[in-house]
């Protein structure tokens, strides 16, 4: 079995804040999550990504750089999807405004000291913010 492909989004601003977005849907419904989603056939990962934020949160991608990809397990209408989550670290551009969208209920900077990881279900977008939030300190 293959792993499908998706990707996710840390986007940090100036204060030392992490974008981190409540889930609108199930699977994990109200839980926190990057901004993010599967990659479409014939779409490379960073078309995706820049396709998922402007989707889901509304802005314009101005930088995309690779972070890392963490294998992960995506409870979807009854079954498992394996998934390999590409993760880029990604600033936006100037004056966007940011407005929940598309599969996303709300859109808010954190704290990185106040980033609870309970508060994200999903295992790899938890290690991918855990692994960068380490990376910074």
């Amino acid at each position: 079995m293959n792993a499908s492909s998706a990707v996710a989004a840390i986007i940090v601003n100036n204060n030392k804040e992490m974008l981190l977005c409540r889930r609108a849907y199930e699977p994990y419904k109200g839980t926190l999550d990057l901004p993010g989603g599967f990659v479409d056939l014939n779409e490379s990962a960073e078309e995706a990504i820049r396709r998922e934020i402007r989707e889901e949160i509304g802005a314009e991608v101005e930088t995309i750089q690779f972070f890392g990809s963490f294998p992960n397990i995506y409870p979807y209408s009854g079954f498992d999807v394996r998934t390999l989550d590409i993760i880029f670290t990604c600033s936006l551009k100037a004056g966007s405004i940011l407005a929940p969208n598309d599969d996303v209920s709300e859109v808010i900077f954190i704290p990185f000291n106040e980033i609870n990881p309970e508060e994200i279900k999903l295992p790899s977008i938890r290690k991918a913010v855990e692994k960068y939030i380490m990376s910074e300190l």
